[in-house]
């Protein structure tokens, strides 16, 4: 299954999965991306899925009410607790985005960091199922993700019939990996999300795009 070998890629990636943020063309843009982040989740009670070391959970406690961080790698969850929260905001646990625990809780906000590239279309249909299923209608949804930068990003490998493109990524032990990675248009982003969520917005700097919607 493609979400098995993303977790096992970015397990096995480790602390080396911020490298990338210290790329000095990216430090424009993350500012501005964690200003508007904090300004779409403030006051609100987050669940984030997907927070890898807590880079963008630590952004998005600066201005929620709550955030609950989950990742499927408890690694990498282990990794993020170190971080330097802000005290007595976020909690972590180890969850597979795609197959919620009924007792996840409840929550105003949603944000996907960095997992929804990652995700193949059937995938992908049955995060926004979950969702729906586990948080109800009209809690906000916040897709946060990769740009295609060219020189910067990783070319595609594949293609699959169903329009689902694919990269091949190696680990700091130099083993390579097969793992689903869109670069979707906002066309494509809206069609994909439009029967499942309303009031799509979506923005887009340099290295980064971020979509905002409410779960119908």
């Amino acid at each position: 299954m493609n979400i098995q070998q993303v977790a096992k890629y970015y397990a096995l990636l480790g602390e080396a999965l911020e490298d990338k943020y210290l790329e000095p063309d990216m430090d424009e843009d993350i500012d501005d991306m964690s200003i508007h982040l904090g300004n779409v989740l403030a006051g609100h009670t987050v669940l984030e899925l997907g927070c890898g070391t807590g880079f963008w959970t630590e952004v998005a406690a600066e201005s929620a009410a709550s955030v609950l961080a989950v990742d499927i790698n408890a690694s990498l969850v282990e990794i993020a607790r170190e971080r330097p929260m802000v005290e007595g905001k976020v909690s972590f646990r180890v969850a597979d985005a795609l197959d919620l625990p009924e007792d996840i809780g409840k929550f105003s906000a949603v944000l996907v960091s960095f997992l929804w590239s990652h995700l193949n279309k059937k995938e992908q249909e049955q995060l926004l199922a979950t969702l729906k299923k586990r948080l109800g209608k009209d809690v906000l949804l916040v897709i946060l993700d990769d740009a295609f930068v060219e020189g910067f990003s990783e070319t595609i490998a594949r293609t699959e019939p169903d329009g689902t493109t694919y990269q091949i990524l190696t680990t700091p032990e130099g083993e390579r990996i097969e793992v689903a990675k869109s670069y979707q248009s906002d066309s494509a982003l809206r069609k994909r999300l439009g029967t499942a969520v309303k009031e799509i917005k979506i923005e887009r700097i340099e290295f980064f795009w971020i979509l905002t919607c409410r779960l119908k």
